[in-house]
């Protein structure tokens, strides 16, 4: 009899109220609220609780190196230790999808190990404490707990975050993160296709503002020049910059074009049809310039910059990771230090512009403003492809063969595929453990 009383009251409910509830569970911080969710093209019940991990389970899957070196050194695991709530800013999340970064590929093959080991634990900078390593920059997925001073963020809550270089990363079933450093997911991106943006948006957030002195404020009309512009950061940052204003020229190949055009570039380069520079040097000059390619690019970049005033050549093609692993930490950070001091002050006083570096940085604030923009649908995920976690392997290989049409992204958790399964062992719980759960449904409905 309950059963059915359950089944007609969920054939009466609409879409809107199945969000009006979600919302407002998610407000109440409950854990025995019952929200409605679509599985398998009908109307189930199920409890707002968190797979929390503490009850039981001590460890969980994840993808690891043990040492640096090709895609041979990935290895899959099933007893590594869960990461916990280590502090009271910290929060728990559980991995519903990831994404690969070209920094995932350098990091595999020990692209910065001896500047980041020291970040990570500058005591044990000498051994091997980094191992075993999971990769994963992106991740988007659901808040399982929480530290006790973290205000913004509930157990039950989606969540998306870049998961900085020096951390565990996401290429597993949880990672742990500050709270300043996570963000609530955009509500009309699924979680797949939320992990294709966190580090490319705050790598790109870091450089165009923090380097580039650019904000939703001061780029209307703007002239910005993005090289390499069919990649992560160049197809987000095409899309930020058009939201914000400003005008926009590419360099891709000529098969990218429609991709970068369609996310709003003005002007488009076809590198492979000539020298970049003889088309671009015939265009109005640029106020900022946006280097992904790195190599001889500022050669022939900077002299495309307006001359005295104030523009800017940003670069996030740096020689500090791979001076500190050559040359030492010491050595390697004074030589860079020194390079990049030395341009600056070649190109202020030749040319009067800026020549800078851009570098990732955590901005969890950053992308609410980003989460904003996506629900306005002024900015698109570019998910060029996608794999289930046991192929993380065959992800890594996608990304090495280069030309990146957007974001490679790795589904941790495929929920979608069991969602019915797990929908009647809710509902089966909720008859068995709470007895008025009927009524609940009943009285929620009356109320809607």
């Amino acid at each position: 009899m309950g059963s059915v009383r359950v089944m007609a009251v969920s054939r009466l409910l609409q879409l809107h109220v199945l969000k009006a509830n979600l919302l407002k569970a998610k407000a109440e911080g409950s854990s025995k609220t019952l929200i409605f969710v679509r599985a398998g093209g009908r109307t189930c019940f199920r409890r707002n609780v968190c797979s929390s991990p503490s009850r039981g389970q001590s460890s969980m899957s994840a993808w690891v190196i043990d040492q640096y070196g090709t895609n041979e050194v990935l290895r899959y695991i099933d007893e590594i230790p869960i990461p916990t709530v280590s502090s009271v800013s910290e929060v728990m999340i559980k991995v519903h999808a990831a994404s690969l970064n070209p920094l995932d590929i350098s990091m595999r093959g020990g692209y910065g190990a001896k500047l980041l080991k020291l970040r990570r634990n500058p005591m044990c900078v000498m051994d091997n404490t980094e191992f075993p390593l999971i990769l994963g920059r992106d991740v988007s997925g659901v808040v399982v707990d929480c530290g006790s001073e973290v205000t913004h963020f509930a157990p039950g809550d989606e969540v998306w975050a870049a998961v900085p270089p020096w951390k565990q990363g996401s290429f597993a079933e949880f990672v742990t993160l500050t709270e300043n450093e996570v963000s609530h997911k955009p509500k009309l991106l699924s979680h797949t296709e939320a992990a294709s943006i966190p580090y490319v948006a705050s790598t790109s957030l870091s450089a165009l503002v923090n380097a580039g002195g650019l904000c939703r404020d001061s780029s209307s009309n703007k002239r910005v020049l993005i090289t390499g512009g069919s990649g992560g950061v160049g197809t987000f940052s095409i899309q930020l910059l058009k939201a914000w204003g400003a005008h926009v020229t590419v360099t891709c190949s000529q098969n990218a074009e429609g991709l970068v055009r369609g996310l709003g570039a003005d002007e488009v380069v076809d590198y492979t049809a000539g020298d970049p520079a003889d088309h671009l040097e015939v265009m109005e000059k640029f106020d900022v310039i946006l280097d992904n390619v790195g190599e001889d690019t500022e050669e022939w970049a900077m002299g495309l910059l307006k001359p005295w005033s104030g523009a800017k050549y940003v670069t996030l093609v740096t020689p500090l990771l791979h001076n500190t692993d050559s040359m030492g930490l010491l050595d390697g950070t004074f030589h860079a230090g020194f390079n990049l001091q030395t341009k600056a002050i070649q190109n202020i006083l030749s040319r009067g512009v800026f020549y800078r570096w851009g570098f990732y940085a955590p901005d969890g604030p950053g992308l609410d403003e980003i989460r904003d923009l996506v629900d306005a649908g002024k900015i698109l995920p570019v998910v060029e492809a996608q794999f289930p976690f046991s192929q993380v392997p065959q992800a890594f290989q996608k990304l090495e063969q280069g030309h990146a049409r957007g974001k490679t992204v790795v589904r941790v958790a495929d929920d979608d595929d069991d969602d019915d399964i797990q929908a009647e062992k809710l509902v089966q719980n909720i008859r068995t453990e709470s007895p008025e759960s009927e009524q609940e449904v009943q009285e929620t409905a009356k109320q809607n």
